[in-house]
């Protein structure tokens, strides 16, 4: 058999950001209380808790809709171009046929109602008892959110890196692969947290999910039950849609976050 090809180089994704004027200091508190519980002593059957490398700055979350291998100036162009003929009302681009009935014509040019966003909670991507990343999800009791989000999807699917499961929603609040000079020594025999081969399941938004990499591994269970009613952010209105490259950097005002290569705003 001929050697399997190897897998796309991830350079891009398509997200709706998270960090609004509205949100920023209901998330900076949100985080700053979180980061201060978890990082005291004996938490997650870590001897030194959390290690405050593995919780996500303010400036890097966001909902993921799918990840993109845009190599060329061309597909840069070319996912741009959509993005900016995104019409909201369906959401789809403007070259979209529309039916020539008038009733259904009027329906079409009214706008929806704006979408907002309540994080609440904290979930594992993986079984808790050994897991390397932790995340918030939005309350979505009408799927009104997770249904525009897969219509979006949809609109950039010649764009998308297949992605055979369904889209999860969420924002990443810990990722242990970004820990940085911690040995494997560190392990089982200090309480319980190991290093594993995390293969980030679908937190791929910024590093590529880590894959093939080691990380630290955490004993969460009594975290999620601790932060299950923990309310990040409440009635956040959706501001813009954007395709962010990977790899989150210290921008001009020194927070780290994703450079963003293009964005649409959403209808208010």
């Amino acid at each position: 058999m001929p050697p399997r090809p190897p897998p796309p180089r991830l350079t891009h994704f398509l997200a709706i950001p998270l960090v609004t004027p509205t949100s920023r200091q209901q998330l900076q508190h949100s985080l700053s209380l979180f980061k201060d519980k978890v990082t005291q002593p004996n938490v997650a059957s870590l001897p030194d808790g959390i290690p405050g490398q593995a919780i996500r700055p303010l400036g890097t979350l966001h909902l993921t809709l799918g990840v993109m291998s845009l190599t060329t100036p061309e597909k840069v162009e070319g996912v741009l171009g959509l993005l900016k003929s995104l019409e909201f009302v369906g959401v789809r681009p403007t070259s979209a046929k529309v039916e020539e009935s008038k009733d259904k014509e009027k329906e079409k040019e009214r706008p929806p109602p704006p979408l907002y966003i309540t994080l609440q909670g904290l979930q594992s991507m993986h079984d808790p008892s050994k897991t390397s990343v932790l995340y918030t999800a939005p309350l979505d009791p009408d799927l009104r959110l997770y249904r525009s989000c897969v219509k979006l999807r949809e609109v950039f699917k010649e764009f998308l890196v297949g992605e055979q499961r369904p889209l999860l929603l969420h924002a990443t609040v810990v990722n242990t692969v970004y820990v940085k000079g911690r040995g494997v020594g560190t392990g089982a025999g200090r309480g319980g947290a190991r290093r594993g081969r995390g293969d980030g399941g679908r937190d791929r938004g910024g590093r590529g999910g880590g894959r093939g990499r080691e990380r630290l591994v955490l004993d969460a269970r009594e975290l999620l039950g601790e932060w299950e009613d923990f309310v990040w952010m409440k009635d956040v209105r959706v501001e813009k849609v954007a395709v962010l490259r990977m790899g989150a950097k210290v921008g001009e005002c020194g927070e780290e976050e994703y450079e963003v290569e293009g964005e649409v705003d959403m209808p208010k």
